[in-house]
């Protein structure tokens, strides 16, 4: 691996750099892989036992060796996510810069594929409100497949420009912006960036991050949280936008209590906080971190009124076979079901109403002649109700009926039910006599074979 002999000029004199061991390691083929247990559907996985844990996240553990995670049901199931131990540190900016004893409304910003999403959900209060947003279409379809995954209730996943998100001044607690960036802490990682960056590249992504940042603060509400990160080395990235973001855009910075053993290294800007990860200095990859409090007043959001009616009783007596009922309500699109939480019915309106939602709350199913079709989604969300059949499948016919393959109903109840492993939904199915109809969702199917170890 050749790292440019500018970018290395340009990281010389930063906190925390050691030149030589920054060279060494990324000429090393050392890599760090880590996890994030999903709180809501397992305490610990198999392979997390005896392993060390994320320092600054209750819920990440360390791996060596890296497990093949294809081919692991419970992770298609959504137990854990596969997440950078670095970016996990924003469970530390949420625990310290917000106030998690009462719901909060979060924005995720730059949200594929994600990582952050699912952290963020497994640490708000409950009634709290998430909008996953995805500028790039392209990525949104992932970042949906995860909150699904994640069986999250209260997420709303969007596709906007920031500068969309001025319609709701004042709307959120909590913004996190991961900002699109030149990608340096990657490149480890990923070899192939190391080709893309350039000084030029580091100065546009410099800018663009401004304006990502200016176009969305109107929505933060005051005393609001921002929390601010990269993937970058680069000061002009890190250290100049935090400094802009304190002097032109009049934030407070919040200071971060950090164990010295962690190895981050603390910054400061003039009146702003910043949290450097280098690789030589823990076990994670190049990270950099920063967060606000917002000073300013923000106007309030227009009077909101009701659009989207719920469904009748006698509509929703089909549902209370397939889901629990209680604190939810149900909404039509296109015949298409959602369930809504209660307490979140006004916030998913009202961002139906504003924003490009393409999915919020939990996708129930379908409604075809009085008689619902259950959706993948509802499988994975924690709300089926005991009297719907969980088959409890092996390992090898798990793996099997992930990648939709024939499966032998012999020893099955007959009719539509979950497949499952080790207790974990992965998807519905319907037992015939002499087949099965596999429900699970073409575009999820494994493809490979079989596990590179087997």
């Amino acid at each position: 691996m050749q790292l440019p002999s500018r970018f290395i000029h340009s990281l010389r004199g930063l906190p925390g750099f050691d030149e030589a061991a920054f060279i060494d390691l990324h000429h090393s083929e050392a890599q760090v892989t880590s996890v994030r247990i999903n709180p809501c559907k397992i305490s610990e996985i198999p392979f997390t036992r005896g392993h060390t844990s994320v320092p600054w996240s209750r819920y990440g553990h360390y791996l060596s060796p890296r497990p093949s995670f294809t081919f692991d049901p419970l992770f298609h199931a959504g137990c854990y996510y596969v997440q950078e131990a670095s970016s996990m540190f924003l469970e530390q900016a949420l625990q310290q810069g917000a106030d998690l004893s009462r719901p909060l409304k979060v924005l995720d910003l730059c949200a594929a594929p994600g990582g952050k999403t699912t952290h963020i959900q497994s640490l708000l209060p409950a009634n709290s409100l998430l909008v996953s947003n995805e500028v790039i279409r392209s990525r949104t379809a992932v970042l949906k497949d995860n909150v699904i995954k994640w069986g999250a209730h209260n997420v709303a996943v969007t596709n906007n420009d920031p500068a969309d998100f001025s319609v709701l001044p004042g709307f959120f607690d909590v913004i996190i912006v991961d900002a699109p960036c030149s990608g340096s802490g990657l490149f480890r990682r990923d070899p192939e960036a190391i080709g893309e960056w350039s000084e030029g590249s580091v100065e546009l992504c410099s800018r663009r991050q401004q304006r990502i940042l200016a176009d969305v603060l109107p929505a933060l509400k005051e005393g609001g949280t921002l929390v601010y990160s990269t993937c970058s080395y680069s000061k002009e990235e890190d250290e100049y936008i935090l400094k802009w973001l304190a002097e032109a855009m009049d934030l407070e910075g919040i200071e971060l209590a950090t164990d010295p053993r962690w190895g981050i290294v603390p910054v400061k800007e003039g009146t702003a906080f910043g949290y450097r990860f280098w690789p030589h200095r823990l076990e994670g990859e190049g990270f950099f971190m920063g967060a606000f409090r917002k000073k300013a007043v923000t106007g309030k959001p227009e009077r909101y009124r009701p659009v989207n009616k719920t469904l009748s009783g006698k509509e929703t007596v089909a549902l209370s076979r397939w889901i629990l009922m209680e604190g939810l309500r149900f909404v039509a699109f296109g015949g298409r079901i959602y369930s809504w939480p209660e307490a979140l019915y006004e916030s998913f309106d009202l961002l139906a109403q504003k924003m490009k939602v393409l999915y919020s709350g939990v996708l129930t199913g379908e409604l075809i002649r009085n008689k619902l079709i259950p959706d993948h989604a509802l499988a994975l969300s924690g709300l089926l109700p005991g009297q719907v059949i969980r088959a409890g499948l092996s390992r090898e016919t798990a793996i099997r009926y992930l990648q939709r393959k024939e499966i032998d109903p012999e020893g099955l109840q007959t009719g539509w039910q979950v497949a499952a492993f080790a207790g974990q939904p992965l998807g519905w199915m319907n037992v015939l006599p002499n087949r099965i109809n596999n429900y699970y969702p073409k575009e999820l199917r494994i493809l490979k074979e079989r596990a590179p170890d087997e």
